[in-house]
């Protein structure tokens, strides 16, 4: 999948959660959308090499928008908006064999469930006489010990998402659990349990309990992003 037209320069810092000052190639300094809720932990450092995307939507506070940042060993990309869009280009190429033989995607359905309040997953899957299949991802990105895991920081939201796949699968459904490597290095995907214990209680649960957990390495090129290879899982913590 291609990303929009990139300018190359350097993070000089992040602050208020959603903004980034970033110096261009050309001298320029610009204020840049930060569109990430996490903690970028390892994701960013003052002087690090990034890309920005322009938007002409006059309508955008910010001009600009923070992509992607090189750690030392490649693009870190920092842009949660987009994994999804990338994992529905890569289902609809049959890209990724564990979601090949389904005929339909849809974005964002509705999911209800006595006891919460009505929730929405990233993907369901459905047709050719299949069950559906209720999909959430995760952009993994922080880095540690050789190992990329998944939470930066304390997650209810992906707790009540586990909890909600735990049903789907309760009721004949698949649920699946899919964490997006977004980042070259590690050689598998685990859980920081120090991060956030409770987060990681949850998930082995939910496996327990039919949900299924995969790990997808996101490749960055020089003009998009491409499917790598499945990676490991380390759940122990």
């Amino acid at each position: 999948m291609r990303l929009p037209p990139l300018f190359d320069g350097r993070i000089l810092s992040r602050y208020k959660r959603f903004l980034a000052d970033v110096e261009l190639a050309t001298g320029e300094r610009v204020t840049a959308h930060c569109p990430n809720t996490g903690a970028m932990t390892g994701c960013w450092s003052p002087g690090a090499a990034a890309q920005v995307s322009a938007s002409d939507n006059p309508k955008r506070k910010l001009k600009w928008t923070l992509e992607r940042v090189d750690m030392g060993a490649g693009w870190v990309g920092v842009n949660t908006a987009r994994v999804n869009q990338f994992i529905r280009s890569f289902i609809e190429e049959n890209a990724i064999p564990a979601f090949h033989g389904y005929r339909e995607l849809k974005s964002e359905p509705a999911y209800f469930q006595e006891g919460f309040e009505k929730s929405r997953f990233d993907f369901r899957l459905s047709g050719n006489r299949r069950p559906d299949c209720y999909l959430e991802i995760k952009n993994a990105t922080l880095f540690r010990d050789g190992r990329v895991l998944f939470p930066d920081a304390v997650t209810v939201r992906g707790r009540k998402h586990l909890q909600l796949l735990q049903h789907a699968v309760q009721q004949g459904h698949r649920g699946v659990i899919l964490f997006a490597v977004n980042r070259p290095e590690g050689n598998s995907l685990g859980i920081a349990a120090d991060i956030d214990p409770a987060y990681h209680q949850t998930l082995l649960e939910a496996q327990d309990r039919g949900v299924e957990i995969l790990a997808l390495r996101l490749v960055h090129t020089e003009t998009g992003v491409t499917p790598g290879e499945p990676l490991p899982l380390w759940l122990d913590g």
